[in-house]
């Protein structure tokens, strides 16, 4: 007969989903799309997700030149993250109770905080709106997020669902700004009372006591062809067909460009500018008179790198290329590449709900093979298996807590980072 659980350790498990759910702060601000899990076995655990479609308007009555394809872009979201905390507790130890809750609520603690590491690290990573600022939280206050409200708003990104989380350091920072305001009524008293900050400038802000950091750029020196000629520019398109004529579909977030120079010191993560790029509205196509900005993804070899979003020009002069375009060049043989982390510092992240998605996935764990299972879903759909299996050769019970579950960026200009003391050395 399998093991099975008592009415105490279901009773415990049920607190220990509600400390799971409690616990997902970060989840709960990003989309949510629940996959069929026979489909994602038999597809390697990977579905392409649709991008946002931008669409083309045109002048007057007569239409008839103007009507053609529409390119829809897709990128691969993966069930890649196998989260999983096991223990063991002998006959002796299970007499207390209370060491029984606290492996547990520990057990929830560090997978519910791995699912908000496994998000602000896509985040960090892979989003493309960068804003650079010398001064420090605690000098700028307001300012330092209005300026990614402003970075937001003119690429066009929607107004709503925008959230940010901040480094203790610079989310108390904030917060000690705010606090010293004696002349504006409300929000500095729960600022100075518990250094809480609440909505600014549009965005949510969470406090993060964890924060990826990002280095100080050693690559310098260096530039890019961005004439046409050079073909450093993307056209989009929805698939590529091989030539043994296999249709596949084409990840559009990233391109791989040819440097001038070497790629000596530059790394993944790097922040950096383009001479005469500069970002458009994402509707109108109109210039917001600011260089776009991009993150490397990869250094692919001594001359090429991998960076996002990838340089849609419409120097190709094609319709998925107007369609999709995100920038207007001044064509340079040499335009400099400027790198903006020219400090060491914590990466600040800042979203629109759409960007950032979650992919909860299951386990097929079988109940009637000696061990226990126990399941429950979270109000995000993300699934916490408990397992239990006792072992009468050593009177210990092997316990695992476990969580499966994927992450993706489907927009990476419709997240961004903030890098603060971006004051050089």
């Amino acid at each position: 007969m399998a093991n099975s659980f008592s009415k105490e350790e279901r009773v415990a498990f049920e607190n220990i989903l509600e400390g799971f759910n409690d616990a997902l702060v970060l989840s709960r601000n990003v989309s949510i799309y629940n996959t069929d899990m026979s489909m994602m076995e038999r597809t390697g655990n990977v579905i392409w997700r649709p991008m946002p479609y931008i669409m083309q308007s045109f002048d007057g009555m007569d239409q008839s030149l103007n009507f053609g394809d529409q390119t829809q872009l897709a990128v691969p979201s993966t069930l890649g993250f196998q989260k999983s905390v096991p223990w063991i507790m002998d006959a002796m130890e299970l007499r207390d109770a209370l060491q029984e809750g606290r492996l547990g609520d520990s057990a929830k603690q560090k997978l519910a905080s791995d699912i908000n590491v496994s998000i602000m690290s896509v985040a960090a990573n892979q989003s493309t709106v960068v804003v650079d600022l010398a001064g420090s939280a605690s000098s700028l206050g307001y300012s330092a997020i209005a300026e990614c409200d402003t970075a937001f708003n003119e690429l066009g990104v929607q107004m709503f669902d925008r959230y940010m989380a901040l480094s203790s350091r610079d989310y108390n920072g904030l917060a000690a700004n705010l606090a010293a305001r004696g002349t504006m009524a409300g929000k500095p008293t729960p600022a100075y009372e518990r250094s809480y900050v609440g909505v600014v400038a549009g965005f949510e802000t969470y406090k993060m006591d964890y924060a990826n950091r990002i280095a100080v750029a050693a690559g310098t020196s260096k530039t890019i062809d961005t004439q046409a000629s050079a073909n450093n520019y993307w056209v989009p398109t929805a698939t590529t067909v091989a030539s043994t004529g296999e249709r596949s579909n084409v990840d559009n977030r990233y391109q791989t460009v040819t440097i001038a120079a070497n790629t000596t010191g530059i790394v993944a993560g790097d922040a950096f500018t383009i001479a005469g790029v500069e970002a458009v509205h994402h509707i109108t196509k109109q210039s917001t008179g600011n260089l776009k900005t991009f993150r490397v993804i990869q250094v692919r070899s001594s001359t090429q790198l991998v960076i996002s979003p990838a340089i849609v020009s419409n120097q190709g002069g094609s319709d998925a290329e107007a369609q999709y375009q995100n920038v207007i060049v001044t064509p340079n043989a040499s335009a400099n590449i400027v790198f903006l982390n020219i400090a060491a510092a914590p990466i600040n992240v800042f979203w629109q709900k759409d960007a950032l998605e979650i992919l909860p996935g299951r386990y097929a764990v079988p109940s009637d093979s000696g061990a226990a299972v126990m399941r429950g879903t979270t109000d995000q759909g993300i699934e916490l298996v408990m397992q239990k299996q006792y072992d009468i050769n050593t009177m210990k019970t092997k316990y695992r807590l476990d969580t499966l579950y994927g992450v993706v960026n489907k927009q990476p200009e419709m997240s961004g980072i903030l890098l603060l003391e971006q004051t050089g050395s």
